[in-house]
């Protein structure tokens, strides 16, 4: 008889351990540049990302019954070395299984060769664009939502060309995103006729660039393309130069592009244009009515957010598994077609498909599409500065 009571208790603390297991929070990270030169972007896009954790949590169907639970880290943006430590972490502490991010290039990059790999743990950034991670040794572990910059600067030198400028003066953050993408942009808008005039690099985090706009202004050009952050260097770049009335028109590559740096500069930015990743489909329209509605307030790369956690999710439910060995391999299954299309706010839809052994196609709120390496085909918005707000004036 005992050994029966023994027999049963040892039953049900397994059954209990395995419900126990089954039901544990899911922990994912959200490393992005709290601080820094996009901090003003950051929050938005960690918000988004929540609200995919949050309905996937709500939704009471993700691996059977499972939470996710985010957990955020700092990645500054420009300190490779505070990043990976904040990813180390992130994994060995708090037990994360995937991350969602990082943002900047060479944070992402450094995170991934020190952090990631060595884990096993895949990473999905929603705005690391430099070409250099195109071809980044990865083990099958890293995407992204948000286009490579060697596509930004074919769509950018497009819009130079049809907007009638000859020459132009570059200027670009002294980085891997900001040296990536001006050569993208030089390179394109030369092969297209145009002619840039200097390509300077500027450093983030000083108070004085009459040096650097000194240069630019000597080298001339229609106008001033700034490949920067909006928070740092960038803005002040912009400032600096309308001061000395060395250029009135300013083009603005995805990092520049921001509700914060418009409210900064004020009306002399009108008529300023760029491009950021963007796309006008059902997703996008659907995405901005699911944030509005939760009171998550949207600016760059916060839909390409919510897709970044939704395909961890998604792929960790078609693995049946939320470790990073087990899902990696699922992550270009459920982005890309055959099956169902699914758009923000249905991502209940999804996991019970996935659940029931079915495919998905993730469209989600930027139209998903991964071409090679976990690379987003992507499409842009073409952007105008317009009584001091940022407008749309195309997609492309």
């Amino acid at each position: 008889m005992k050994k029966i009571l023994a027999a049963l208790a040892a039953t049900t603390l397994m059954t209990s351990a395995a419900i126990s297991a089954a039901h544990s929070p899911v922990k994912i990270g959200v490393i992005l540049g709290f601080t820094g030169p996009i901090e003003s972007l950051t929050p938005t896009m960690a918000a988004s990302a929540e609200l995919a954790m949050k309905e996937v949590t709500d939704s009471g169907k993700f691996l059977e019954g499972a939470e996710v639970m985010p957990v955020r880290a700092d990645s500054t943006c420009i300190d490779s070395a505070a990043a990976s430590a904040a990813a180390e972490r992130l994994i060995t502490a708090e037990g994360v299984t995937a991350i969602m991010g990082a943002d900047c290039s060479g944070v992402t990059g450094a995170i991934l060769q020190n952090v990631a790999r060595a884990n096993g743990i895949v990473m999905i950034s929603p705005s690391a664009t430099s070409p250099a991670l195109s071809d980044a040794e990865d083990d099958g572990l890293f995407f992204r939502t948000a286009p490579s910059d060697a596509r930004q600067g074919d769509v950018l030198a497009d819009v130079l060309v049809e907007k009638g400028v000859k020459s132009a003066a570059l200027t670009y953050t002294n980085n891997d995103y900001g040296k990536g993408l001006a050569d993208s942009i030089q390179a394109a808008f030369e092969a297209k006729g145009g002619s840039i005039t200097i390509s300077a690099a500027h450093e983030d985090g000083k108070g004085d660039y009459s040096a650097e706009v000194g240069a630019l202004a000597q080298a001339g050009g229609d106008v001033l393309i700034v490949a920067g952050y909006l928070d740092q260097g960038g803005k002040g770049i912009i400032q600096g130069a309308l001061d000395a009335g060395a250029f009135e028109t300013f083009v603005l590559p995805d990092g520049m592009v921001g509700d914060s740096l418009p409210a900064a500069i004020g009306a002399p930015l009108n008529g300023s244009y760029g491009t950021i990743a963007g796309s006008e489909n059902e997703g996008a329209e659907m995405f901005q009515k699911l944030a509005t509605d939760a009171g998550v307030k949207t600016d760059t790369y916060a839909a390409e957010s919510y897709d970044a956690a939704a395909l961890i999710m998604l792929a960790m439910q078609a693995a049946k598994s939320a470790k990073s060995a087990d899902f990696k391999d699922k992550v270009m299954d459920v982005a890309n077609a055959p099956g169902e299309k699914i758009l923000p706010g249905e991502l209940d839809k999804a996991l019970e498909i996935l659940a029931s052994g079915g495919d998905i196609d993730y469209v989600g709120a930027t139209a998903v599409e991964f071409i090679g390496n976990g690379e987003s085909g992507g499409s842009f918005r073409q952007i105008l500065v317009d009584g001091e707000k940022i407008t749309t004036e195309k997609y492309r």
